[in-house]
């Protein structure tokens, strides 16, 4: 990388490939073990079951948006970009499910966990669209 890249880089990247490992972490443990599930309940089952392709989405378009930074490609962009809304979209899904079903009121090692998914999307996702837009002249050059 350049003398010239933006402050962060390195750690955006690092973040980016932390999310997709994380990310495929908990669906192997989700099918495998089941010690991600903060319910047994079949809805919750069910609710969940349907996170797995755009989970997919989300860790595809941050690997594509790490990536394209280190080569300093414009792409990273719109991987950035994507990744960031996927981020924002899957933690307001969970969220609502969480709040509509009572989950939050469960103290529980898994919830923990959600609740820590949540604030990561919430965070990360936000912060990812800024960090790729605001650095997209340097990509561009």
């Amino acid at each position: 990388m350049s003398r010239s890249e933006p402050a962060g880089l390195r750690a955006v990247i690092m973040l980016l490939w932390i999310t997709v490992a994380l990310d495929v972490l908990y669906w192997v443990l989700f099918f495998t073990t089941g010690a991600v599930q903060s319910s047994q309940e079949a809805s919750y089952l069910v609710f969940e079951r349907s996170f797995p392709a755009a989970d997919a989405w989300m860790g595809l378009a941050a690997a594509l948006c790490a990536v394209g930074l280190r080569r300093r490609r414009a792409a990273a962009v719109l991987w950035g970009i994507a990744a960031g809304s996927a981020l924002i979209y899957l933690g307001l899904m969970d969220t609502l499910y969480n709040l509509e079903n009572g989950m939050y009121a469960s103290v529980t090692a898994e919830m923990a966990g959600e609740i820590g998914i949540n604030l990561t999307c919430f965070a990360f996702g936000p912060f990812l669209l800024a960090y790729v837009w605001r650095h997209r002249r340097w990509l561009d050059a």
